[in-house]
């Protein structure tokens, strides 16, 4: 049975059920001008906080070695080690107005009492469809910053992309959305792309267990 962190801030119990670390594999599947990529990758996911009402996220993956054809007399050759892929940080937090208690901008201290203290206060946070809305907002290496809107409801989390920036130098990267469920103490994700100039489509997937 989970178990909160102690000191975990009142606003992050809607999503306290993803805080740890994550790992498994996943498949990439997309398909760039008619050809399709398909490959098998691992993945770690850790999800922390640090007494402020936000999740601290960060995410790494990695290429699996594809198997090596057997040679004319049937030995197979040992596979290669794996080939690090992405990286990913950010921050979940709930997504509501920002009090004068919070801290911000930049490095300002808040003024007065910290807002949503208590569990009856981040009540009145739930949205007309029972769950809570959120923003997340992450970081790529290659020169884009995502910022995605949905909700957490109980153990699933839907998000899409309401801004994306870009540097003069990154890929083409239009719009996206992610899934995330809690299934039989695993976190099964989704996340499809729009990418290179198409349209959003299935982009890549994952079971996760909770490490020990």
């Amino acid at each position: 049975m989970y178990e909160l962190p102690v000191g975990l801030p009142s606003e992050l119990v809607p999503l306290s059920w993803l805080i740890g670390v994550w790992e498994g594999s996943g498949i990439l599947d997309y398909t760039v001008d008619g050809e399709k990529v398909t490959r098998e990758f691992g993945h770690r996911i850790s999800f922390s906080h640090d007494g402020l009402p936000h999740l601290n996220y960060s995410s790494y993956t990695w290429l699996e070695p594809e198997a090596a054809a057997p040679d004319a007399d049937g030995t197979v050759a040992p596979a290669g080690a794996p080939v690090p892929l992405m990286t990913e940080t950010g921050y979940w937090r709930l997504s509501r107005p920002q009090e004068p208690g919070d801290p911000g901008p930049g490095l300002l201290p808040g003024v007065g009492p910290v807002p949503f203290q208590t569990a009856e206060a981040v009540e009145t946070l739930r949205n007309t469809d029972g769950g809570f809305d959120i923003e997340v907002s992450l970081v790529h290496p290659g020169g884009i910053i995502e910022l995605y809107l949905g909700q957490v409801k109980g153990p699933r989390i839907d998000l899409a992309t309401d801004a994306i920036v870009q540097s003069s130098g990154a890929k083409p990267y239009a719009a996206a959305t992610r899934l995330y469920g809690l299934v039989d103490s695993h976190l099964l994700w989704a996340w499809d792309i729009a990418a290179l100039g198409q349209d959003l489509q299935t982009h890549a997937s994952g079971r996760l267990s909770r490490a020990s």
